[in-house]
């Protein structure tokens, strides 16, 4: 199994994909960096498919990898309830693909390649 590393020690990385993954769940579209949009992806499409599956071990294991220290404590249960009561029961007849990337152009200051990830509709 091989992922991108993407600069950074594998706790750093780990929290940015958590942070990315709620971020994601809760406004169902952000801009990032290609890369880490492609490793979301993956990540991304793993806490959906414990959404449809919706018995409570799922819902643990979900709620140990979306983000507990947010702004507001009442966000991670906003993500977490929103994945199993909106997000889940809309994919229930798709198998996987429940994210889709739009490359928007390079950024300004470095000139990295954006996207948009979104959930599909």
């Amino acid at each position: 199994m091989s992922y991108r590393k993407l600069g950074r020690t594998s706790d750093h990385r780990k929290a940015m994909l958590r942070n990315l993954a709620t971020d994601l769940i809760i406004n169902e579209r952000i801009e990032t960096t290609e890369a880490r949009a492609k490793e979301l992806r993956s990540v991304v499409e793993k806490l959906i498919t414990l959404g449809k599956r919706g018995d409570l071990h799922a819902r643990r294991q979900a709620a140990a990898f979306i983000r507990k220290e947010t702004a507001d404590a009442e966000k991670k249960q906003d993500a977490l309830q929103k994945l199993f009561s909106e997000i889940a029961p809309r994919y229930e007849d798709r198998q996987g693909g429940y994210t889709r990337i739009l490359k928007i152009g390079p950024r300004r200051g470095d000139g990295s390649p954006m996207v948009i990830i979104e959930l599909v509709d």
